[in-house]
């Protein structure tokens, strides 16, 4: 990595998306790569103490936006679950280096899409026409 000294931290504007059967994976802004395990309260008896365990974890749904591109493939897959064909896939977001190797990646698994939207239009305006994407997902792993 020419230029970067181990210690030097990482942009967080250089990464990949790469989503199972999804050829057009260029993405602007990714949220939402998080988990949160359920905190259990209980007390015994005369225990004069709260005691804390761990519940359930659980992983927030991760949005995807891009800027429009003429493809429908996501589109389509957030139809067919519209249409009640739900169609899970795996993937991966990919932290690269300045030279565009994998520095480290989060793989996520069983996502469908749960919320497409669409662009705000304006006459006067200037800016790219971006769609978000939304993505249920059952597990995230740090790989």
């Amino acid at each position: 990595m020419p230029n970067r000294r181990p210690f030097d931290h990482i942009g967080n504007f250089n990464f990949k998306v790469e989503i199972e059967g999804v050829t057009q994976g260029a993405f602007r802004n990714v949220e939402g790569l998080d988990s949160e395990t359920e905190v259990v309260e209980y007390q015994d008896g005369d225990d004069i103490i709260l005691r804390k365990r761990p519940g359930r974890t659980k992983y927030s749904n991760i949005t995807f936006k891009r800027g429009y591109i003429n493809t429908d493939e996501l589109w389509v897959w957030r139809k067919a679950c519209i249409d009640g064909k739900v169609e899970r896939k795996s993937g991966s977001v990919i932290l690269c280096a300045d030279d565009g190797s994998e520095v480290m990646r989060y793989n996520f698994f069983e996502a469908w899409p749960c919320k497409w939207k669409g662009f705000t239009l304006d006459g006067k305006g200037t800016d790219v026409n971006v769609e978000e994407i939304e993505l249920a997902v059952e597990k995230v792993e740090r790989g």
